[in-house]
């Protein structure tokens, strides 16, 4: 742990991961809990803006829709930066993507300011575009620039400070968002545009850090200046070794960087890693851990929890999280990758299966709707030590330089895509299924689960030549006399 440590602060990588991560995932946690505290002081300001504006008194429908329209449009437009990715950091490069990318957070805070002074809901969309576009942008450049600047003995802990970030902006939106913050109907505009001060922190201190040094080398062809970058972030050192690795990479890769979304898709070496994002994310999205940040409310009403005490439940689930990430940063160079992801997905399946149980209990014993909470905790938990944060460090690793960004499109597509059909499908599923629905997460991270188990190798201590190497090495073979498929994996 010591070595980790001095890797930390022998140089200005600390400060670097911080200012990074403030403008980075944080954003994203903090917008997805911060909005429910102020739902109903936005829809009531969106009834007497359109009075003020039109004349007449909106009906319920309407307020319903644009409402909807006000949720719906932060994940188009995540859905809209994740897919400008590959764009921004070809022609920016990572550093100059995310300064853009606070610059842009900054005009969408000043746009939800002013929408309360000028009677405007049009303006509360725009913004909240905006915010979404900031997000998914943002989300995946802030794991991009982290990888590509991390050596290879602690890349994956300080990948996962991505996950850590987001837990801490998840906590902070549902902290700042309690009543006895600012939770107030006066103070919801100022509410949403907290997180902006850190973007302006970001765009103070960032431009006198490097750009990120894989980056700087494979694609910019420039060593002295990876040289520089590194010994900048973690102190003095030739970094031969890491330079020699980023040197391999260059030579396989030769002059075809920055290939597109649909380069990844049809490269037939590639498969197995695509097919390992498309399970881990896709499961992640479905394995009901979006369902518990978004509904909590209607989740722990559901489970029999007093309607006063909800919000402080779901501000302990918050401060989990972000206690689970840390510990997970300081084991995962330690235990794997492999380890912490099958152990995750496994025990997410095991209790969601005992969350269906208890909630179909919950009338029987005014414990079991207690019962039911300490389930959600362990669940939160379970996520957070394994795919909440391993699944950004993946991304990094089993792509080399020339297929990254296209593979951080593809996962925020599946992200974003995923985000937006459970918000719709899970109040009808929920309603339908009642119980019986947290039955189809625990199916899906089941999957995941065995996935991860069987299939896919570790990554741990591996140069990304050597990862992609292993991921050649997994072979698909069936019997024309047995209908069976098996799966051999040479680690």
């Amino acid at each position: 742990m010591k070595s980790v440590l001095q890797e930390l602060v022998g140089g200005k990588a600390l400060i670097f991961i911080v200012v990074l991560g403030l403008g980075g995932s944080f954003q994203n946690g903090f917008h997805l809990t911060a909005i429910s505290s102020p739902t109903p002081y936005i829809q009531s300001f969106i009834n007497s803006s359109w009075t003020y504006h039109y004349g007449d008194v909106p009906g319920a429908k309407t307020i319903t829709f644009i409402w909807s329209a006000v949720v719906a449009l932060y994940a188009l437009g995540g859905l809209t930066g994740s897919l400008s990715v590959r764009y921004f950091t070809s022609h920016l490069g990572r550093k100059g993507t995310m300064l853009l990318n606070s610059g842009m957070t900054i005009v969408a805070t000043v746009i939800m300011y002013i929408s309360k002074p000028t009677y405007s809901f049009e303006l509360i969309l725009v913004a909240r575009f905006l915010f979404g576009c900031g997000a998914g942008l943002g989300g995946n450049v802030h794991a991009i620039y982290l990888g590509e600047s991390s050596p290879k003995k602690v890349r994956g802990m300080v990948t996962l400070t991505a996950a850590i970030f987001l837990a801490l902006g998840k906590l902070s939106g549902q902290f700042v968002g309690l009543r006895e913050i600012i939770g107030r109907e006066e103070w919801w505009n100022i509410l949403l545009c907290i997180p902006s001060f850190f973007c302006l922190v970001q765009l103070a201190i960032l431009p006198f850090f490097p750009e990120a040094p894989r980056y700087t080398l494979i694609e910019k062809g420039n060593t002295q200046q990876c040289k520089k970058a590194l010994q900048l972030l973690w102190g003095p050192g030739d970094y031969k070794i890491e330079i020699q690795e980023m040197l391999a990479e260059q030579a396989v890769i030769g002059k075809e960087h920055n290939k597109s979304l649909l380069d990844l898709l049809r490269e037939k070496n590639l498969r197995w890693q695509v097919l390992s994002i498309l399970v881990i994310n896709g499961c992640i999205q479905f394995s009901g851990v979006s369902a518990f940040s978004v509904f909590s409310f209607n989740i722990f009403l559901e489970a029999g929890i007093p309607e006063d005490k909800i919000r402080y439940v779901t501000l302990g689930i918050g401060a989990s999280e972000v206690l689970i990430s840390i510990t997970c940063s300081l084991f995962i160079e330690s235990v794997g990758r492999k380890a912490l992801l099958w152990r995750g997905f496994g025990g997410m399946s095991t209790i969601m299966t005992l969350i269906t149980v208890t909630l179909y209990l919950k009338d029987y014993s005014s414990v079991i709707p207690y019962t039911t909470v300490v389930l959600i905790f362990l669940f939160i938990i379970f996520y957070g030590a394994g795919p909440a944060g391993i699944a950004i460090s993946l991304a990094n690793e089993i792509f080399i330089q020339s297929y990254r960004p296209a593979a951080f499109v593809f996962t925020g597509l599946l992200r974003w895509l995923g985000f937006t059909v459970l918000g719709f499908v899970f109040p009808f599923l929920i309603g339908a299924l009642k119980p019986l629905s947290f039955v189809l997460f625990a199916c899906v991270c089941l999957i995941a689960a065995l996935y991860v188990c069987f299939i896919l190798p570790e990554t741990k201590g591996k140069t990304l030549l050597e990862i992609s190497q292993e991921f050649k090495n997994i072979r698909a073979c069936g019997s024309s006399t047995e209908e069976v498929l098996c799966f051999e994996t040479k680690l």
